[in-house]
């Protein structure tokens, strides 16, 4: 795919990648030179360039995919504990919970993802496992599973996030008891994938909610829901850059992973471990916004 070509030639000419998410041990070693990215036609055909088949840690990515299946089983009640809106604050940040009730602004700040995971646990006793079993039919991948030592990393330096979770606990905005939260949560975070597979698991988002067997995930609405969600509030408190520089609903992990959505075409993940200060992937951010003014394909 010769506009995937270029775009690797013009990222790997580029100065700067940024720095990996060194808060987090495991990630912090990660040569941020190294960079993938696939784009998923609807029908599941795959195509890549540099290290879009090596696997690394999705992260807030998951946050997606959580979503989806809280949203499918639960449904409109899941916005009674989770908003909708940017936050315009640091991922992990506290400062709105305590003033708005314990009810974090919308599902991919940590708080937010916090709430969700803890409300798929509720539904099916096993969070990060149901997260698994689901990407690992998505991806088309059933080897795709859990990174240990990512987990146990952030199992170690997972203060903040068990801040944000007894804080909403205490606003009864929390079913499970905090530590099976965090546990789940971590796990969830720690979920290995490769560009192809997690441009594959998003499918249903281009497919209107349609799944990679063709049943019916989400309904349209739901998946246009999620799709508007991640347009505003997918990269942290860059939101507004990432849609002024790349026009897409996208999802970004402090892994260096960035997952893009052009509904009705195809879903496209890129990786590059070096982030900026907002904990974005620079070389993906780059190559996403490349991607869109090469090929026109945007939401805009």
């Amino acid at each position: 795919m010769p506009v995937l070509e270029q775009i690797a030639v013009e990222i790997a000419a580029a100065p700067g990648r940024g720095t990996p998410a060194d808060y987090i041990p495991a990630l912090a070693t990660t040569d941020p030179r190294q960079f993938g990215m696939a784009v998923a036609e609807l029908d599941g055909t795959v195509y890549g360039v540099g290290d879009w088949e090596t696997p690394f840690s999705a992260q807030s990515i998951t946050k997606v995919f959580t979503l989806a299946l809280c949203l499918s089983m639960e449904g409109e009640g899941l916005w009674e504990h989770v908003g909708r809106e940017p936050s315009g604050n640091p991922f992990n940040s506290l400062v709105q919970l305590e003033y708005e009730n314990g009810i974090p602004r919308n599902p991919f700040i940590n708080a937010g993802a916090l709430v969700v995971t803890d409300r798929l646990h509720s539904l099916t006793g096993d969070a990060s496992g149901t997260l698994r079993d689901f990407l690992r039919v998505e991806s088309g991948n059933p080897d795709l599973d859990f990174d240990e030592q990512v987990w146990a990393s952030e199992t170690a330096n997972g203060d903040r996030n068990a801040a944000l979770a007894h804080f909403m606990a205490s606003y009864h905005n929390i079913a499970n008891p905090v530590p099976v939260l965090l546990d789940e949560y971590f796990h969830q975070c720690a979920i290995e994938a490769s560009c192809a597979d997690l441009a594959r698991a998003a499918g249903f988002l281009a497919r209107h909610g349609i799944g990679a067997e063709g049943d019916i995930l989400l309904t349209r609405s739901q998946a246009k829901q999620i799709n508007a969600v991640m347009l505003t509030c997918g990269t942290y408190d860059a939101a507004g850059d990432f849609a002024y520089r790349v026009g897409l609903p996208g999802k970004s992990g402090v892994g260096g992973g960035i997952i893009a959505v052009v509904p009705g075409h195809c879903t496209l993940c890129v990786w590059g471990p070096g982030l900026d200060e907002r904990g974005n992937s620079v070389s993906g951010v780059a190559a996403l916004d490349r991607f869109t003014t090469l090929t026109g394909l945007s939401v805009f």
